[in-house]
């Protein structure tokens, strides 16, 4: 385990805080469009804006040789508003709401407050009767030279590898879901290793969902309490998954 501390290049690759809502009625494909602007303060800092469109698609086959169906377009279910630069990006769906910070990351206090301002413009518009789940996901990427000769030098939690298998790991996949009882928080840790973007080195994707479900008041200050909560699991797991060596390699 890593000691808690702050990591002038920490490897967050995207921090996402996520609000998923039920709406007080069904709310028509024709007026999802009241979600497709931010006011004017708000549209200044994101100027560029997209609809999110779903689609449905299908196959079958016949005579032996499969068949695919021509995409249906089921219309728009979200829109989407980026800063200048692309770092931050808010998704207002149907279902939900969501603020993305990119590479480089600032700090927690930034992206909360940002996070629960546009959330506002966003109950504004929706008048949500509920939220059903709050979230905290941080997507880490470790950059790690080659060679390794054991991945506990990085990892506390590296997949097991039996004896008589080869020792020599291409990649690796690994999915937990924890649930912390005292204040009835959850998170999903994700391990993946893939192929470095430079040479000589492999990335180990380390991501982390913390999530809280329940129905809560839209309008309360408990939601910014919560994602508090939150973040403070996702912190735990973080220094908890990796080793004091990892932890150097970003101060």
């Amino acid at each position: 385990m890593a000691r808690r501390t702050h990591l002038r290049n920490a490897p967050i690759t995207e921090a996402v805080v996520e609000l998923r809502i039920s709406p007080r009625g069904p709310l028509p494909r024709t007026d999802i469009g009241q979600l497709s602007s931010l006011p004017r303060e708000h549209a200044e800092r994101y100027p560029r804006s997209l609809p999110v469109h779903t689609a449905k698609f299908g196959f079958s086959v016949q005579e032996g040789q499969p068949t695919v169906a021509q995409p249906q377009d089921l219309g728009v279910y979200a829109y989407r508003f980026e800063s200048a630069d692309g770092k931050q990006i808010v998704l207002f769906r149907s279902d939900g709401f969501s603020f993305s910070r990119l590479k480089p990351y600032t700090e927690w206090t930034n992206v909360l407050s940002e996070a629960l301002e546009l959330w506002d413009v966003y109950r504004e518009k929706m008048k949500p009767e509920s939220v059903t789940r709050i979230a905290v996901r941080y997507i880490n990427n470790l950059s790690i030279q080659l060679p390794i000769d054991n991945f506990r030098d990085y990892l506390n939690a590296p997949p097991p590898l039996p004896k008589s298998a080869p020792q020599f790991v291409s990649g690796f996949l690994t999915r937990v879901m924890v649930h912390e009882p005292s204040q009835d928080l959850n998170a999903t840790i994700t391990q993946a290793m893939e192929r470095g973007t430079e040479a000589n080195t492999v990335n180990v994707i380390l991501d982390i969902d913390a999530y809280k479900l329940g129905r809560f008041d839209p309008e309360s200050e408990e939601l910014g309490v919560v994602l508090g909560q939150l973040r403070e699991l996702k912190n735990t797991i973080f220094f908890g998954s990796i080793t004091e060596k990892t932890a150097r390699l970003f101060e």
